[in-house]
């Protein structure tokens, strides 16, 4: 009992710890993007690709990450690509151009594929059997903001005293550092075996392919836009005056307001149910993204943790209705497509929407993005009403 308890706590730990340090890898990004524009003189669908690189490749391989750890198990496949962003941020270091830049960005974005859907499998396999699973996902996705909150801001103030060079060297140090702390904190092969085994003696859903499909799309449009507009929100504030430091700390506050938004959108889905809550953060996420471009700085600064709060909080509530529309023995593929999906939207986002920013300005890319925000609405309903049957 003690060692189960023990490989229980190790795995979440371990589990947390590899969201929080790939979140941090994939959002420093936005800090980096406007000092890289400058560097390589881009257009802002270049900045797009760039972004879109790196999440593509993450969304692209996660359903080929979950496959090859059958072969080569969880583990070993999750430090390796904990290992591999980091070697990525090393390369991205000594980038003297595009192509370079290009390259990392795509090998960083191939590491962080095996995160999402291998951490979060050993966090249930490892608790459902002993009950508590939906706490400790609980905790692992909050893990996860916290790597965007420290991260970003951290190394948005490094960037006043050193390169950005040197920043992206140090964050590429931070990769393999998490590796080897992954490699000290995992089970063996033989311990997930077990729970693994464990767990597939009480896995089930209820299933509906219709409401799955109403769930993915919603979560594709909600990534989508989150994505689009922290693509575009180090240039609104740039606009607005701010530098390298506002940059990073206005990320945090927004990243802050995320982390505590999914915890207050977890307890909104369980008390007026998911349709509700999507629709109450959802209409707040596209009318704060209004006032985010027409704010002075101040302000906007002071509005971000609401922004984030609203702009994270509904992925918790995606997220979580996920068990229940998967089919018996179907949650693992469930879970793939629904990260697959939420993922390369919200790859593909900044690349479309940085073409509207070049040729009608970032306040007007900003603008349609709220719009397309609204048609989450319809969608959650049709979600609502699988649910309900």
């Amino acid at each position: 009992m003690n060692n189960t308890q023990n490989v229980r706590r190790r795995s979440l730990i371990a589990a947390c710890s590899a969201h929080a340090i790939h979140d941090g890898l994939t959002d420093v990004i936005y800090v980096l993007l406007p000092i890289w524009q400058a560097q390589f003189a881009i257009s802002l669908a270049m900045v797009g690709l760039l972004r879109g690189a790196y999440s593509g490749m993450m969304a692209g391989f996660q359903l080929l990450a979950s496959r090859m750890a059958r072969r080569w198990g969880r583990e070993r496949m999750l430090i390796g690509g904990t290992a591999l962003a980091g070697i990525a941020y090393l390369i991205a270091g000594l980038a003297g151009g595009m192509t370079v830049l290009l390259i990392s960005l795509l090998l960083g974005g191939l590491g962080a594929s095996t995160q999402h859907p291998l951490a979060s499998s050993i966090v249930t396999d490892t608790h459902e059997a002993g009950g508590g699973v939906k706490e400790a996902l609980a905790q692992y996705n909050f893990a996860g903001d916290i790597g965007k909150t420290l991260v970003p801001g951290v190394v948005g103030l490094l960037l006043v005293v050193v390169s950005w060079q040197a920043s992206v060297t140090l964050i590429g140090c931070l990769g393999l550092a998490a590796a080897a702390l992954l490699w000290w904190l995992l089970p063996t092969a033989a311990e997930s075996a077990r729970h693994q085994a464990a767990s597939a003696k009480v896995a089930g859903g209820k299933g509906s392919a219709s409401g799955l499909r109403a769930l993915i799309a919603t979560g594709v449009l909600d990534s989508a836009v989150r994505m689009g507009f922290l693509t575009f929100l180090p240039f609104l504030l740039q606009n607005k005056g701010a530098g390298s430091a506002g940059i990073g700390i206005a990320l945090s506050l927004l990243f802050v307001g995320g982390a505590f938004g999914k915890l207050l959108c977890g307890y909104l889905g369980a008390r007026i149910g998911m349709m509700k809550t999507v629709w109450i953060t959802e209409s707040a996420t596209a009318l704060l993204m209004l006032l985010s471009v027409w704010l002075p700085l101040v302000a906007m600064m002071a509005m971000l943790p609401l922004l984030g709060l609203a702009l994270n909080g509904t992925s918790s509530v995606l997220y979580g209705t996920v068990p229940e529309l998967a089919g018996a023995g179907k949650r693992e593929q469930a879970f793939a497509r629904f990260y697959t999906g939420t993922i390369g939207g919200g790859a593909l986002a900044p690349v479309l929407f940085g073409r509207l920013g070049d040729v009608a300005g970032v306040p007007v890319a900003v603008m349609a993005l709220a719009a397309l925000l609204l048609l989450t609405l319809p969608l959650s309903y049709r979600v609502q009403s699988s649910l309900d049957s």
